[in-house]
């Protein structure tokens, strides 16, 4: 199976758990819902999108924060405490550096109207290509060896 691209949006601080996580880093998508994880398969590519800071929040963070390689293994649930047990994936995230999105907007496919370029966010999980991936990749300095790309 050909290797897909993601794009999947959560709040920096949600994204920076994910990916500062040891000993693997993880994803979780649609607050801990396990259908969009269910999608993505191992060695997909996924980068994610913070809209703002902390979940909830006010700021126009508008960056992407992370970017990584989905590892082998099907969602599994974790217990993060009072009640909350989301689903996840492991990811093995790249080194890389934060970037905002409105240099790009202009230059992504995916964004069809660039007066409205925020409208695929809000799907919350969204396949994008692989040009896309690289630009994005190439933006936020990854370590494009690691992302096979």
């Amino acid at each position: 199976m050909a290797q897909r691209n993601w794009i999947a949006v959560a709040s920096a601080e949600h994204a920076r758990r994910g990916r500062d996580h040891k000993p693997v880093g993880f994803m979780q998508v649609g607050h801990g819902k396990p259908g969009p994880l269910k999608r993505v398969s191992a060695g997909d590519r996924v980068a994610y999108y913070a809209p703002a800071t902390a979940f909830g929040g006010t700021d126009k963070l508008q960056s992407f924060v992370s970017i990584g390689i989905v590892q082998p293994g099907e969602p599994y649930e974790f217990d993060m405490g009072g009640g909350f047990v989301p689903w996840r994936r492991d990811v093995a995230y790249a080194a890389s550096h934060e970037a905002p999105i409105a240099p790009l907007i202009g230059r992504l496919a995916f964004v069809e109207n660039p007066s409205q370029w925020g409208y695929k966010f809000r799907f919350g999980m969204f396949d994008v290509s692989d040009a896309d991936m690289m630009l994005i990749a190439q933006t936020m300095k990854a370590d494009l060896k690691a992302l096979a790309l």
